[in-house]
């Protein structure tokens, strides 16, 4: 497990994955966590965040997020669909996009720590002109920051935000209203194996 100052080994450009899990695939994520940590922990330095989203109740998983350095797009779609849980059939989607980390750090650096205070997942979907490309007042509180883009780095396709917040409406007034043509925001917790 990475802790507080762990260098990120830079082996290239940084990318945005969330798997979404298909309905009625618990039981079978289940089955599948050792080969889904066994899997991780080979990507371990690469990793800048990571940590699964959560439905209503905080408990059930409802998909994965891995924010992670690659030497390219190939080898970010090669982690993404070798992934265990995706070879069985626990996802039912894969969102995969190019990401620039604009905190300059991984989520183990967040002065927040890994627990206290309900933590989201923001995803902003684009439209239009380039939004929220510079990192908002009150940093404090944002675990992971910065825009989705296409393959090549030269399309903005959105914003995805790791943050800590007192509830889901204050988590989506981090990005700027109205630019987007749609706003996620799910439950999301610090993942990795238990100590």
């Amino acid at each position: 497990m990475r802790g507080t100052g762990t260098v990120v080994k830079t082996v290239g450009v940084e990318f945005f994955c969330y798997h979404r899990d298909r309905p009625g695939s618990v039981t079978l994520r289940e089955e599948l966590r050792e080969e889904h940590w066994s899997y991780m922990d080979r990507y371990a330095a690469e990793m800048l965040a990571r940590g699964p989203t959560l439905a209503s109740d905080g408990d059930t998983p409802t998909g994965s997020v891995h924010v992670l350095a690659l030497p390219d797009p190939a080898a970010a779609r090669a982690f993404a669909f070798d992934e265990p849980n995706y070879q069985a059939g626990v996802y039912r989607d894969v969102m995969l996009r190019r990401w620039r980390n604009l905190l300059g750090r991984t989520m183990w650096d967040f002065p927040g720590g890994r627990d206290g205070g309900n933590r989201y997942l923001v995803l902003g979907l684009g439209m239009g002109q380039a939004a929220d490309l510079a990192v908002p007042p009150g940093r404090d509180e944002l675990i992971a920051y910065g825009p989705l883009l296409s393959d090549n780095g030269a399309a903005w396709l959105g914003t995805a935000v790791l943050v800590r917040a007192p509830d889901p409406g204050t988590a989506r007034a981090v990005l700027t209203p109205g630019r987007y043509a749609g706003v996620e925001v799910h439950n999301w917790q610090f993942g990795g194996r238990p100590s």
